[in-house]
Order: structure tokens, then sequence, then C-alpha cells
């Protein structure tokens, strides 16, 4: 610690991240740019999902005491696992920030650690939070809370949920962000404690405002425009590194094959880091992938199969018929891949970090989303940006993954899918340039955090 504060410039920060894959990334490549200009940076995480201090030296690691019971942890109900994390945590904070973290000047809290705000605000130190989806998404779970209120979750009513929400062009009522894994009311709490952000000082969005110029615009001007919003998205492009955050190894002989593929021709397949198949679905999945006669690169992530007797001698099967047209791993250093000129389409669950890495590469999508915001960032894939297309259905089917394979990497309409996927990484790419929103949000980030 005593190194750090000795090349530090600016001071310590506290950055809070929650502990999930597709949160902890973000806010890991933000402390490296923070690091890089002039901040000592400490990360407080849970014992949960904690990430590896090894693999960043330049930080400065605690660990709060989340005392999470294995059977909540199994339970895979997020949203009280989340709330149990508040509550817990709490404790931890104050004594750390009354002792060792005395010399804090901010706090960068995810925005799902809501008692990190509270915490930060009885010490006197300004708090920022960093919110790791889209602005859709976050209007959307507005209208959740107000289904809510009005006693009208969950939503059955089928013909219902194809209704398009008043005012919310594209999305639809079944794709408003509602878990697929938590009770609605534990999931209403939690969403109610992160849209306060009275004692927040400002909000750090990993999204870019050419994405959804009128949510982005509607949120400041109706929503939050009393604090600052710093749209620095993507975060995963800011500050390049050569360490992993990857709570699950990644397994790089996959870029070997990857080399011998011709351009454009790989269908990339990963679901996520927290999206569960049943094993039918898994064999469904496969054929689909093995009937396209496309080569695929397919993660089958530990522990991502309900009910997994027999995973080992269906992906055995599944390899066998594939030969050398398929590469199966658990876990694939997925930016790298997408960057890859052999890969041409991404079948992804849609998270919103998959989601900006696909187009930071001009990278096509199909479509596969589960829960939560996937849906939501699914309709805006294809209905808006018209980049990809959505498998509609509960589940996955052989045929309508072939079908949707081919129709993105070999159809005409694939080919126009990928012009304008290749056009939004252009756009990207002068975002993150000198004067481009990116780069200029970061420097507006750093100047407001040194005005502490």
């Amino acid at each position: 610690m005593e190194k750090t504060r000795e090349v530090a410039k600016h001071g310590r920060l506290l950055l809070v991240p929650c502990p999930y894959q597709g949160h902890i990334n973000p806010m890991l490549n933000l402390a490296t740019y923070l690091h890089r200009n002039g901040f000592s940076i400490t990360i407080a995480h849970t014992s949960f999902n904690s990430p590896n201090p090894n693999r960043h030296p330049e930080f400065t690691f605690i660990c709060l005491n989340d005392c999470l019971a294995d059977d909540l942890v199994a339970s895979l109900d997020i949203a009280i696992l989340l709330l149990t994390v508040n509550n817990n945590c709490k404790a931890s904070l104050e004594e750390a920030m009354a002792t060792v973290l005395r010399d804090v000047v901010c706090v960068i809290h995810d925005e799902i650690m809501t008692f990190c705000a509270e915490v930060a605000s009885s010490f006197g130190v300004r708090s920022l939070v960093l919110r790791t989806n889209s602005v859709s998404t976050c209007i959307g779970r507005s209208v959740v809370l107000q289904l809510h209120a009005e006693g009208r979750l969950p939503l059955l009513d089928q013909g219902f949920m194809e209704d398009e929400v008043p005012n919310l062009h594209p999305l639809r009522y079944k794709d408003l962000p509602i878990s697929a894994f938590s009770d609605i009311s534990q999931s209403t709490k939690l969403v109610h404690k992160m849209h306060d952000l009275t004692t927040s000082s400002g909000v750090i969005w990993n999204t870019i405002p050419f994405l959804e110029p009128s949510e982005f615009t509607k949120f400041k001007a109706n929503i939050c425009n009393q604090i600052p919003i710093f749209a620095i998205g993507p975060i995963h492009k800011i500050s390049p590194t050569s360490s992993s955050s990857s709570l699950l190894n990644e397994d790089y002989t996959c870029l070997p094959w990857l080399h011998k593929q011709p351009p454009n021709s790989v269908i990339y397949v990963s679901l996520g880091s927290v999206a569960l198949l049943t094993n039918h679905e898994l064999q469904e999945m496969a054929w689909g992938l093995v009937n396209s006669n496309q080569p695929f690169l397919c993660v089958v992530r530990p522990g991502s199969v309900r009910g997994s007797d027999g995973i080992g001698f269906v992906l055995e099967e599944f390899q066998k018929k594939a030969g050398d047209r398929g590469c199966i791993v658990e876990w694939a250093p997925q930016k790298e891949v997408l960057a890859h000129r052999a890969v041409g389409g991404f079948l992804s669950h849609c998270g919103w970090n998959s989601t900006l890495e696909s187009l930071s590469e001009g990278v096509p999508m199909l479509c596969k989303p589960y829960s939560g915001d996937q849906r939501g960032n699914a309709r805006y894939i294809s209905c808006v940006w018209r980049v990809g297309l959505t498998l509609e259905g509960h589940e996955l089917k052989r045929n309508e993954v072939e079908k949707g394979i081919r129709k993105l990497m070999v159809e005409e309409e694939g080919r126009k899918m990928r012009e304008r996927a290749m056009d939004f990484k252009r756009r990207i790419e002068d975002c993150l340039r000198e004067g481009g929103s990116c780069s200029r949000n970061l420097r507006e980030l750093v100047d407001f955090i040194m005005s502490s």
C-alpha cells in the first residue's frame, strides 16, 4: 500500500464491484484507467466471486464480510443474494473506512452495491454510481416498478406480453428487465434501492450516447438532471491490459484453431456467465450448430447445464460429429475471440458487456436472451440497430438455430447486418479518439473526482 501512495498524484479511490462477472470486468477496467491517471486504487470485494488480487498487483484489495450461506449461493436467487450482500457488507465497509481507508477521497460503487453510498456519506466522502447496463434498461426498470406498484406483476397474459410498452419503443412487455431467477417482490425491492441516487454525486455509465440518444436525453432531463452523468462506454476499450479479470479460466487454445479458419466464417457461441441450459437445450444447440455447416467456437461453461448427467457424452458426440469444423471450450477469452478476423457472428445471451464487445468489433449477433436486461438488449440489436436477429422461442430448437446461423453467416440479410455492425465499429472507434464522447467524458470524470 505504501508504494501505491508514493506514486499517486490525486489521492485514493475506493471501488466496490458487484460480485458477478459482468459487473467486475467494467469496474476493474475503470480502475485501471483511473490508476493510470494518477489515483491510488483500493478494490473492496465480497468473498463470494472474489477477484484474484495477483492479477492486479497495482491495486490494493480488501475483502468485505458477506456472510453468505452456502445454500443461498446454491439457490441462484440473485435478488435475495444481493440484498443479503448489501445488508451484511455494510459493517465491514464502515470499519474499513474508519481505519485503513481514512485517506479515500471518493467511493465508486456498482449501482447494485447500494450500501456504499450511505457509508460514504456518513464519512463525508463523495460517491459515484457505476451503471453497467444500458440506459433503456434503467428506464425499463422504472416501468417494472410502476407495474409492481399497480399489482400487475408477474405478467402472465401471453397476449399482453407481446404488446409494446407505451412510450418505450421498441420494447414489448416481454422485453422488460425482469429476472428469471428471482422472486419479483425481492427484485423490485433491490431495484428501488438502485434507483435512489439521493446521496450520490454522479453516475458513471458504460454506454455510448449515440446508441440510445433519445433514452439518454430522457434520463438526463426527467430523472437525474441534478447530478452529472459520465457516459464512458465502451469501458472495455478504455484501458487495454494483459491482466484478465475473468472468474473462470480462459482457454486460449481456441485461438490457434481460429487462425486456421477463413475470414468471417466462424460463429462464436457463448451464453454468458450466469445463464443455464437444460440438457435438451444443449443438444438442440449442438445439432443446430452441426447442421448449419458453419465452423463454430462453442463455450460450454462448467455448471451451465441443469441436471448435467450425461453432458460428457453429449459433448463427445457433438465434437465427433463436428470434427475439425468445431471447437468446444469451457470458457474463452471473449474480447480476443470477437476481434479475430475469422469470427463472423456471435450467438449470445446479449448481456450488455457482450453486446458492447460485439458492436466494438463489428460482429453481428444471433440473440438468445434469458433474463434481466438481455431481452431488451436483444430487441435493440434486432429492431433498432439491425445488427442481428433474435431466436424468440422459450427454448432452443435445432432447426431454428440452424436457420438463424445460416441467415446470419451466409445469406444476404446477414451480409447487410455485418455492414451495419462494421459501421458501429467505426463510430465507436471515433468515440474513443481524442475529442470523442468517451475520451471527453473520461477527462471530465477525472476532473470531477479531483474536485472532491
